[in-house]
């Protein structure tokens, strides 16, 4: 085991309980931290996620998590910091958003998006950043997206709430520095996991759309929530002490 991470105190990730939250906190574990995981509607996703953790031989524990609900979040933070520091937040929650042109979009599902994805980041950094704070720094990864970089057809559900977290990312690396809080994003490309294989499964990326995607990625193929985590755990890291307000692309070229 590569020890990258202290001995004392947790890792948080949030959406655990996805293979791209799984994966990630496998890959924490290895590198030698105690992780957390977070479920809003798939228990049994965030259990297996934990025993991932602990057959890396650390210790891991299972949260329910409603991000929109700022009491539960602040509640899950206080049951963390009564077993020890948290030097590590990953958010990871991800949503099988619908793919719609803007000018599809109702101004429900725009609400909808805008509470899950904005207002659940800002309950979870308020609650956050006082904890990392107070327990001498730490590090924050957001799961962001490559559709910043290079507009995706019907995405826009996903890709404008980012801009904003974006924003908010480069503010609290500037702000918190001084704390050595760190705080960077690592932004997706295709990723088959997570939200890709239930859009799939619904039919909302059809084969021409598959077909597009790849021709769009320079490397012509799409990426694993296994590379998602091992880029997340190099940012959330030791080895990245000096990498903060950086967006780290991981979408084989799409972007270029």
């Amino acid at each position: 085991m590569t020890i990258d991470f202290p001995d004392q105190g947790v890792a948080l990730v949030v959406g655990g309980s996805g293979g791209m939250g799984q994966a990630i906190a496998q890959r924490l574990a290895a590198s030698g931290a105690h992780v957390a995981l977070t479920w809003r509607a798939n228990e049994e996703g965030a259990r297996l996620g934990a025993e991932m953790v602990r057959r890396e031989g650390r210790q891991a524990s299972v949260h329910h998590l409603d991000l929109t609900d700022p009491t539960e979040v602040a509640e899950v933070f206080d049951a963390l910091a009564a077993l020890g520091p948290i030097h590590t937040v990953v958010q990871a929650a991800g949503y099988a958003i619908p793919m719609r042109y803007i000018s599809q979009i109702t101004p429900d599902q725009w609400r909808d998006v805008i509470d899950a994805d904005v207002n659940g980041f800002f309950n979870l950094i308020h609650v956050a950043l006082p904890h990392l704070r107070d327990d001498g720094g730490g590090s924050l990864v957001m799961v962001s997206t490559a559709g910043l970089h290079r507009w995706p057809q019907k995405d826009a559900l996903s890709v404008a709430p980012k801009a904003v977290i974006e924003a908010l990312i480069r503010g609290i690396a500037r702000e918190e520095g001084r704390y050595n809080v760190r705080a960077n994003s690592v932004a997706l490309g295709v990723i088959e996991g997570g939200m890709f294989l239930r859009l799939r499964e619904r039919g909302e990326l059809d084969p021409q759309w598959l077909a597009a995607a790849t021709h769009n990625t320079a490397l012509k193929r799409f990426g694993t929530p296994e590379e998602v985590a091992d880029a997340v755990t190099f940012l959330a890291s030791s080895r990245a002490s000096y990498v903060t307000g950086q967006v780290m692309l991981l979408d084989g070229g799409y972007s270029l």
